[in-house]
C-alpha cells in the first residue's frame, strides 16, 4: 500500500452499505425460484429467453407501483402467468406460485465470505452505516437475522435508493459527502445515485444481482472504486 493509502487509510470515514447481495446473498434465491416457474409455464411457443423478457417487464413496472420484495415478486408471478395464457390464474395455480416459492420465506440469511471479519475490522476506524430498500418487514427480519448489525451506527429500509435518498442521508446524519463512501453491489441503487448525490462509491459486482439493477458505470469516473471481494475493503478502508 502506497503512503497515501496508508494515509487515507487512517483517516476515519462513513462507509455506508448495502445489504442485499452485497452482505448476503439474496437475488440468486428469487433466481432459483423464476427458474422453476419458466420450468413449469412450459409455454408451447415462446423460449426462457422470451418469457424472461416478459417477467421482466411486468416486475419493473411492479417494482414503480409496489416496491420491491417477495410478496411483489409473487404478485410479478402471477400477473406474469395471466398475460401469457390470457386468462386469471385458478386457485390451483396460484397455489402452484405459492410452493415454488416457499424457498424465499425460508431462506437464512448467510453472509458472505469475509464480510463479518471486514465489518469487524472496518468498525474499529469508520462510522458504519446501513442503507437498504424492499418491504421493511422483510428487510427487518434479514437484519435482525445477519449476526451484524451491532457494527451500523444505524440501519434505515427506504422504499428507493435514488439520489435524493443520498441527500436525505447526509443531512440525516450531518457528514461530508465527498469524504463518504457507498458500498454496494448495483449500479443502479447503489454507484450512480450515490455519485449524483455527490457520495463516493465501491462497487463490489455480483454475478447473481437482479438484471434490472444494472446500468452503465462510467470507466473514467475516479469517484468509483471497483473492487472484486468484499474482503478487499480492507486494503483501501
Amino acid at each position: 500500500m502506497t503512503a497515501d493509502g496508508v494515509v487515507a487509510r487512517r483517516q476515519a470515514k462513513v462507509l455506508i452499505f448495502d445489504a442485499d447481495d452485497t452482505l448476503w446473498e439474496n437475488n440468486v434465491v428469487f433466481e432459483r425460484v423464476i427458474d422453476d416457474f419458466l420450468s413449469w409455464l412450459d409455454h408451447p411457443t415462446l423460449d426462457r429467453v422470451a418469457l424472461r423478457a416478459v417477467l421482466d417487464d411486468i416486475e419493473r413496472a411492479n417494482a414503480v407501483a409496489h416496491g420491491y420484495g417477495s410478496k411483489v415478486f409473487l404478485r410479478s408471478l402471477g400477473e406474469c402467468l395471466e398475460r401469457l395464457r390470457a386468462r386469471p390464474a385458478t386457485e390451483a395455480e396460484r397455489l402452484e406460485i405459492d410452493r415454488l416459492a416457499v424457498a424465499l420465506v425460508e431462506h437464512r440469511v448467510e453472509l458472505m465470505p469475509g464480510v463479518a471479519e471486514a465489518l469487524d475490522d472496518l468498525a474499529s476506524r469508520h462510522e458504519l452505516l446501513l442503507l437498504t430498500k424492499g418491504d421493511r418487514e422483510e428487510q427487518q427480519r434479514k437484519l435482525d437475522a445477519c449476526g451484524v448489525l451491532h457494527h451500523f451506527g444505524a440501519a434505515h429500509i427506504v422504499r428507493e435508493k435514488n439520489a435524493e435518498t443520498y441527500r436525505w442521508l447526509v443531512r440525516e446524519h450531518g457528514f461530508d459527502p465527498s469524504t463518504a463512501w457507498m458500498i454496494g453491489n448495483s449500479p443502479k441503487s447503489d454507484i450512480l445515485p450515490a455519485r449524483a448525490a455527490g457520495l463516493n462509491a465501491v462497487f463490489i459486482p455480483n454475478e447473481n444481482t437482479w438484471v434490472l439493477e444494472d446500468d452503465e458505470l462510467d470507466p473514467t469516473d475516479d469517484g468509483v472504486l471497483r473492487l472484486a471481494a468484499f474482503r478487499d475493503l480492507l486494503r483501501h478502508f
